[in-house]
């Protein structure tokens, strides 16, 4: 693979993973099948062979049976070895950023932006008709841009979504790692200086703002709305700066989905829509043409292709998170129940539904407010509860120290409670398997 360097004025375009693109001589992958000839028309059968002299050299043979004995338990040996020094995998897989990899410093230096100007992301709850995927191309893509951080050693490209008219963009925050200037380039080619206003290595996600205004800002939708099976597209920048503004579709393929990613654990939207290295930061997109997810990671693994397994992060967390990043400039702590509840819902009566409490934590917001083992919580934050998450969905809403009101149902009856949230001290396991 062939590496370019292009420049735009005094900055260099990224060699990220691919600057040329020369598609190689293929050949077409087909299978052969040969059919047998008719019986008159087969060529006569080969004399058959004499047979071999009846006398072998037994004891080469046995030489060479031990010899390969030798070999195999050797590569046995060798491989144990290097598996016992290998850190521990998560079910044979990887998920992976696309990113520049670099062995210096990873912090960001792109000149800032102050937050707390009372910007925010808005999510519409509701959405227009259903749009063709020529529709969708033509509202979104004008709001996707190239995201290029020039680092000490290279650059690395990304992409990202304006979303408002004053120049906000989000992107993934590791496109940005270990940046010192950055530059967007919108879709008439046009490149801008972009300033860093906050990001957050844990989520992924990051903000940058250009000093342009009238640009197309996109509109985003409630990710809590998605199932599976409903369409979804992707536009990015795969393999790199000359194949920006791919648009490329598939389905929903799972929801909140938790993914084990360095450390962490992520909930995030899984979509067979294609992803490749440069569409780390564009948008995952609804078939209204709603952006309901920011892509970050796809999976790998080291002894097979996997196609059609890519990630994006919804849009109910990214309106948390980013908000938090625009008007504090870091992710204020998530507020916790102190509750372990069903995954799956249950009737309670005709046309009420609950999720069962399996476990309450001792001196939890939920312990404080009167929440019992047994329980059904039926209603939070004003959010119908059907399923855990829903739950979660109502969770979101809310910081530490705010109230959340939630209805329980105990014995036949209806109870109101209030938690007052809190931060969690350790990690918390809200739904039960």
């Amino acid at each position: 693979m062939e590496e370019e360097k292009m420049t735009v004025g005094e900055k260099r375009l990224p060699a990220e993973v691919v600057e040329t693109y020369r598609q190689p001589q293929w050949n077409e992958v087909v299978e052969t099948y040969v059919r047998p000839l008719p019986r008159r028309m087969a060529p006569p059968a080969p004399e058959p062979a004499e047979k071999a002299p009846a006398r072998r050299n037994r004891r080469k043979g046995l030489w060479i049976f031990l010899a390969c004995l030798l070999v195999i338990a050797a590569a046995a040996g060798a491989a144990w070895l290097w598996n016992r020094s290998q850190p521990p995998r998560r079910d044979g897989f990887d998920y992976y950023y696309d990113e520049w990899e670099s062995q210096e410093s990873r912090e960001i230096t792109i000149p800032t932006h102050p937050y707390g100007q009372g910007t925010v992301l808005a999510v519409e709850p509701d959405h227009g008709p259903e749009l063709t995927a020529q529709e969708v191309y033509r509202r979104v893509n004008p709001s996707v841009v190239t995201v290029v951080a020039q680092l000490k050693d290279g650059a690395s490209l990304g992409t990202g979504v304006i979303f408002t008219e004053d120049g906000y963009i989000l992107t993934n925050y590791h496109v940005l790692e270990g940046g010192s200037d950055c530059t967007i380039y919108l879709e008439n080619d046009h490149s801008y200086a972009a300033k860093y206003v906050a990001g957050d290595a844990d989520s992924d996600l990051a903000v940058l703002k250009t000093d342009l205004t009238g640009l197309p800002a996109a509109q985003f939708g409630d990710s809590e709305k998605l199932t599976v099976g409903d369409q979804v597209y992707a536009i990015g920048n795969p393999l790199g700066y000359e194949l920006r503004g791919t648009l490329t579709d598939g389905i929903v393929s799972a929801i909140n989905r938790d993914v084990w990613v360095d450390g962490r654990t992520m909930t995030l939207i899984q979509t067979n829509a294609a992803l490749n290295s440069g569409n780390s930061g564009g948008p995952l997109i609804n078939q209204y043409g709603q952006v309901v997810g920011i892509n970050t990671i796809k999976m790998s693994s080291s002894y097979s292709n996997i196609e059609g397994l890519g990630f994006a992060i919804p849009s109910s967390t990214i309106r948390r998170l980013v908000n938090d990043l625009l008007t504090s400039g870091e992710i204020q702590p998530e507020p916790v129940l102190g509750v372990t509840v069903w995954s799956l819902g249950t009737q309670l009566d005709e046309d009420l539904w609950g999720v069962e409490v399996q476990s309450v934590t001792e001196g939890s917001a939920a312990d404080k407010a009167g929440v019992q083992v047994g329980d059904f919580v039926v209603a939070a934050g004003g959010i119908d509860v059907s399923a855990s998450r829903d739950l979660l969905r109502a969770r979101r809403q809310y910081h530490v120290g705010e109230e959340m009101p939630m209805t329980l149902w105990r014995a036949g009856e209806l109870v109101e409670v209030t938690l007052v949230l809190e931060q969690a001290e350790g990690e918390e396991t809200p739904v039960a398997p």
